[in-house]
């Protein structure tokens, strides 16, 4: 699973409507750009792949305001929010998942509700106990990597990582059902996304308000 699908469907999600410069400014106001694989080529391509997939409509706005051919905007379709709600949830689940998923999947959380999130997440600590007890059949953690010379730094470091997410994942769990945050049905929702003409602080150092046209979201 990549993270850049759910990454961009969330991010229209919240707008409701949003062009790729919007998609583009809030996924770096996330720091998404440093930890997955959102950068500007691959948003621009995503959206565009997956208005043509039919998970996103795309309309065609006012024309840019920096010239250019009018720019686009794009909605979840039904389709398009059902794939959402079953990336979120692999996401959540996937014991296995690349820390970019699962950063993703965190990200849009409160999407659910919040006793849906919190099984969600205990399924991925069950997951992990499961792959944790197969690998100790053969690997012992107690005897030190040392024991399967060089390589067994690796299991070794695969079942601390294993131990450290369940950990992580044990706390999340502890917060959520402590009240944290507010979920699907329980009233407005964390803002995570920047108002329109709203300065990103973590812009990547492009020009200000050079946003792309469609003619810079057709060539990507």
């Amino acid at each position: 699973m990549s993270a850049i699908r759910l990454l961009v469907l969330g991010a229209v999600k919240q707008h409701g409507r949003a062009h790729g410069y919007q998609v583009r400014n809030d996924l770096e106001y996330w720091g998404a750009h440093e930890w997955s694989h959102a950068k500007p080529g691959s948003i621009y391509h995503a959206l565009k792949q997956m208005a043509k997939q039919g998970l996103l409509h795309a309309y065609e706005v006012a024309p840019s305001t920096v010239g250019g051919p009018p720019r686009v905007e794009y909605e979840l379709t039904d389709l398009g929010t059902e794939e959402y709600f079953t990336l979120l949830r692999e996401a959540l689940t996937t014991y296995d998942q690349k820390m970019d998923v699962l950063s993703a999947g965190i990200g849009f959380i409160v999407d659910l509700p919040r006793e849906e999130a919190a099984e969600l997440l205990r399924r991925r600590v069950r997951a992990l106990d499961e792959w944790r007890a197969a690998v100790t059949e053969y690997y012992t953690p107690e005897g030190g990597p040392g024991q399967l010379g060089h390589i067994g730094e690796i299991m070794h470091l695969w079942v601390h990582s294993a131990d450290a997410g369940k950990e992580w994942t044990l706390g999340l769990i502890e917060r959520i059902e402590g009240g944290a945050y507010v979920f699907a049905g329980e009233g407005e929702p964390f803002v995570g996304v920047l108002a329109e003409g709203q300065e990103n602080p973590f812009a990547t150092g492009r020009p200000e308000r050079a946003a792309p046209t469609e003619s810079v979201e057709s060539g990507d």
